[in-house]
């Protein structure tokens, strides 16, 4: 069976034709958010704070789908600026303080944003 969640009350304002997030095979696919807060939508100034609100996003849509940030196993995460790697590192590290999933970060033309992150994420931990 797959669901689609198309918008989570409370998440950020999807930014096109998209779902927030597909449930398929146990599994939650959160497609990939930026740092627009969902109440005010606006963008924060800094790096940390947009990678720190975009990981918020990403826990939103996670919960709303039956999960949480100890269930993700697999996150990309795109940033505009890749020498800020260490910077971006440290607030993820926040998130994800232990049980570390498995993650590719690239360098990406993104507009308006400076980083973009979607994960996959197992529904209530479930593990082989």
């Amino acid at each position: 069976m797959i669901e689609r969640i198309a918008e989570v009350p409370g998440g950020a304002r999807r930014g096109g034709h998209y779902s927030h997030a597909v449930i398929a095979h146990g599994f939650v696919h959160v497609s990939g958010q930026g740092p627009a807060d969902p109440q005010t939508g606006r963008i924060p100034d800094g790096f940390a704070d947009q990678v720190r609100q975009t990981l918020a996003n990403v826990r939103t849509i996670l919960l709303a789908a039956g999960a949480d940030m100890t269930d993700v196993v697999k996150v990309t995460a795109y940033l505009t600026d890749v020498t800020r790697f260490a910077e971006y590192n440290a607030v993820y590290k926040e998130f994800f303080p232990t049980d570390l999933p498995a993650r590719t970060t690239v360098g990406a033309q993104l507009i308006g944003i400076q980083v973009e992150i979607d994960c996959v994420a197992a529904i209530g931990g479930e593990r082989a």
